[in-house]
């Protein structure tokens, strides 16, 4: 059975504002921002594959590939909303300081709810 990549942002409302036994809510937040992110990416790839015939290579370059297909369709709207979150993912997995990010998460969870209500 696929999976079903909407669940991603289930888990990352989830990780919101928690901390545990070893982890601060600050690890929790930044890994929300990138399960809302995949959550979009997944169900857009699927979308773009059954309805654009996007061919997925398994590889790094298919986030950007995807961006430029839902361009070449005239869904900017999806697009932008594939960056804006790739750049916050890209923020909270690879800066030691992410400004905001409680925001930043916030923020990115609206945005994987517009891509996946575009879709």
């Amino acid at each position: 059975m696929p999976f079903d990549w909407k669940e991603f942002l289930d888990l990352a409302r989830y990780l919101q504002g928690r901390a545990g036994a070893g982890f601060t809510q600050g690890a929790s937040s930044r890994c929300a921002v990138g399960r809302a992110y995949f959550a979009a990416y997944g169900v857009a790839e699927d979308h773009a594959e059954r309805e654009y015939g996007f061919r997925r290579t398994r590889g790094a370059a298919d986030h950007g590939r995807l961006r430029d297909c839902f361009r070449e369709q005239g869904r900017d709207d999806i697009a932008g909303g594939l960056d804006e979150l790739r750049a916050w993912r890209n923020q909270c997995d690879y800066d030691d300081v992410v400004p905001q990010l409680e925001m930043m998460l916030d923020w990115a969870l609206q945005s994987a709810d517009g891509v996946l209500g575009q879709l």
